[in-house]
């Protein structure tokens, strides 16, 4: 596993439990965190309303509030990233894609792919 690979995952552990418990994020940090996975999950934390806002505006009828944790924290990574210049946009929707059938179902795999597609498809055009 690529350490990248690695740190998105340790990346998504963390923004699902802050997430779900409302902890601050440096709070939840135990042992020593790849210096990759924090910077991720905290520019991630922090820019979570705007990746909200995005993602529920290519959701077709559903809020980002209303996606599963663990989806919505795969999403956020990924838009992250494709907003960056470091991860071309195939390899971030990959890697999300491949965190929501890990962690998720096939079916939130299928809603990741759609999501991050049609935000890229709408970027180019």
């Amino acid at each position: 596993m690529s350490s990248r690979r690695a740190g998105r995952r340790t990346a998504l552990f963390l923004l699902y439990q802050w997430d779900v418990t409302g902890q601050p994020l440096a709070s939840l940090y135990e042992g020593e965190v790849d210096a990759f996975a924090r910077e991720t999950a905290e520019a991630v934390s922090a820019k979570a309303p705007e990746l909200d806002e995005r993602i529920t505006a290519a959701s077709e009828g559903w809020t980002a509030d209303r996606l599963g944790a663990i989806e919505r924290n795969i999403l956020r990574i990924a838009l992250y990233e494709l907003d960056g210049d470091e991860v071309p946009d195939e390899v971030a929707i990959d890697e999300a894609v491949t965190l929501a059938k890990r962690y998720a179902t096939d079916d939130a795999a299928r809603l990741v792919n759609g999501i991050l597609g049609r935000i890229v498809r709408e970027r180019v055009t």
